[in-house]
């Protein structure tokens, strides 16, 4: 029986959009071709702008600081109103993080179907972003909301940081490990949950590796041996390696034996559950990877190019900085397992795995 204390739950959000999380984005592909032939302007004080497929923009506020902006929503991933707004929170404050920057800042961005879910859950969204701001540190000082067909959310983000502590995601060195600091499977489990066949324990992990802000960029940047950084997400993790090595001019090399799973995510690949950004993703960008003898491919597929939603942050550094990155990615309860590969020199394809 649907009562006025409960008649919120009655509304399920992941009903009500055709994506989920950053699995709604642009391919890569189709992305590539919007932005292709733009007019690039030149600004002195731009440090990072859209030439490059970093986190976020950089601007120079002097020879010693920059002033950092993002922007990131998307539609559901979650049922609930309140883990919804706490998870695209999380996302979009987590680029600041990426590009070793402190967070100051945030403006929402709400997109609400006012005819076919009540205000009442749109309220629970900005909640939950407050949320996760104030875990933060930073205000949520205001926004812009639209009567839209699907329901959307999340944050415009600025931030500061030292220009020498700048982390760029083109700066990986030939020998430098690779480490990630989350597991990867976000996308697969979201669409469980879309699907209604999610476990409630797993439900439960998913939801806290969700909203789990990516506070160790900030901390990481003041290491030299830190060469590169940005966070995985909605090109999942093929997809934002594949950015690294482009900008790097680098290959890479990955044992896919040590890429950290989500607990449950074998369980729900054996039932093909996968998200259709899955397919987007790699059909752009298949031909740069290839697999050596031993790799089960097709649960690579769809692992590697699984669209993670306030993924983790990939690493590339120097294999003497191992131990200082490793201490503090431990300070900040993040995944501390062995490096997943190696930068190398560039080759025939983008990453191999072994």
């Amino acid at each position: 029986m649907i009562t006025e204390e409960n008649k919120d739950e009655a509304f399920k959000l992941t009903g009500y959009s055709h994506g989920a999380g950053c699995g709604c984005k642009i391919s890569p592909a189709d992305l590539e071709n919007i932005l292709s032939g733009t007019k690039e302007e030149t600004y002195k004080k731009l440090l990072i702008g859209n030439h490059t497929n970093d986190d976020a923009a950089v601007y120079s506020m002097d020879d010693h600081s920059a002033f950092i902006a993002t922007t990131d929503f998307f539609t559901p991933i979650v049922d609930d109103a309140f883990d919804f707004g706490r998870i695209a929170a999380a996302n979009a404050i987590s680029d600041i993080y990426a590009m070793g920057g402190k967070p100051i800042l945030a403006l929402a961005i709400l997109g609400w179907p006012i005819g076919k879910l009540p205000l009442s859950l749109a309220k629970k969204v900005i909640e939950g972003a407050k949320e996760i701001c104030l875990e933060a540190g930073i205000p949520l000082a205001g926004g812009h909301s639209i009567d839209t067909t699907e329901p959307l959310f999340g944050l415009s983000v600025n931030g500061l940081l030292e220009i020498k502590n700048l982390k760029r995601n083109d700066g990986a060195q030939e020998g430098d490990l690779i480490l990630i600091t989350k597991a990867i499977g976000t996308g697969i489990l979201s669409t469980a949950v879309k699907r209604a066949v999610v476990e409630e324990s797993h439900e439960k992990k998913l939801v806290q590796q969700l909203i789990t802000l990516n506070k160790a960029g900030e901390a990481l940047s003041s290491l030299d041996g830190v060469h590169a950084m940005t966070d995985i997400t909605g090109f999942g993790l093929a997809g934002h390696l594949i950015e690294m090595c482009t900008g790097s001019g680098l290959s890479a090399s990955i044992t896919y034996q040590k890429i950290p799973l989500m607990e449950g995510v074998q369980s729900y690949l054996e039932k093909r559950i996968i998200p259709d950004a899955t397919y987007r993703n790699w059909n752009s960008y298949s031909s740069k990877i290839s697999f050596g003898k031993g790799v089960n491919v097709m649960e690579a597929f769809s692992v590697l190019p699984d669209p993670q939603t306030n993924g983790g942050l990939m690493l590339a550094i120097a294999p003497e900085a191992l131990p200082a990155v490793q201490k503090i990615l431990k300070e900040y309860a993040c995944y501390t397992g062995d490096p997943i590969g190696i930068f190398t020199q560039s080759g025939d394809k983008m990453i191999e795995v072994h």
